[in-house]
Parts: structure tokens; C-alpha cells; sequence
């Protein structure tokens, strides 16, 4: 799936989903047509969305531009983690057991739970009252 040194990957949490296509221009980090660090405001979802290119040193030489929809901020940079992990390995195989030890090419299977007929939410029943 790769075209003019372009790589793809797509990743999901929760109802997150990310689409990325990684290129070798290590300053062109774009989500939705905005800047990355505007995107994602504080340190911690940077973090989070970034680590795949950190742990392999990607991160000097690599660039993104992501199309995300769905979901909150949190969300959407753990589907930007696994999208970015996704398309390392596609570019080069040797860094899929670094990755997976690290957990990033893991899809995180949690949802939201639906919720039932008879209750107020997923779980919490109305309230029981004796007399």
C-alpha cells in the first residue's frame, strides 16, 4: 500500500478512527488539516500519540498527516498511536517486535458499555425504595 514513499495506517479506539499517512518530512505533522500540537493541546495526548515514532527514532525523520473523526481527544490519540505504529511496520518489518513489546500495535478492545432496558445507564439500576 505504499505509493511515492508514503505510508499508510489506520487505527481505532473506542469510536476514534484514524487514517495516517506517514512521509519523510520530519516538520509536516498535520491532524485534520491542523497542526498537530494544536490538535492536541496538552503534553500527555502528544505524548501518547507520538511514542510509536519516538521509541523507534522515527521521529527526526518522519512526518504524518492524519485524518481523524469520532470519539473524544483521548480517543483519537490512542487511534493515532496504533495508525502510526500500523505504518512503521509497514515501511520496514524489523521494528514490529519493539513495537509490540511496547504494546502500540495492540488494538485496545474497551467500549463503552450499552445500555439495558429497566436501567437508568449500563449498570445502575433506578432507585428502590421499600415503603
Amino acid at each position: 500500500m505504499a505509493k511515492n514513499n508514503k505510508l499508510y495506517g489506520l487505527g481505532r479506539r473506542k469510536t476514534a478512527v484514524a487514517q495516517v499517512t506517514l512521509t519523510e518530512e520530519a516538520g509536516q505533522r498535520q491532524v485534520n488539516e491542523i497542526a498537530f500540537d494544536q490538535y492536541f493541546p496538552t503534553i500527555s495526548m502528544q505524548n501518547t500519540a507520538l511514542q510509536p515514532l519516538t521509541t523507534t527514532s522515527l521521529h527526526e525523520t518522519h512526518g504524518f498527516m492524519a485524518r481523524i473523526h469520532g470519539g473524544g481527544k483521548q480517543a483519537q490519540a490512542g487511534a493515532l498511536k496504533l495508525a502510526i505504529a500500523r505504518a512503521i511496520v509497514e515501511k520496514d518489518e524489523s521494528y514490529r517486535k519493539q513495537l509490540k513489546d511496547l504494546g502500540t500495535l495492540t488494538r485496545d478492545p474497551r467500549m463503552k458499555e450499552r445500555k439495558k432496558y429497566g436501567l437508568k445507564s449500563a449498570r445502575r439500576a433506578p432507585q428502590f425504595s421499600k415503603r
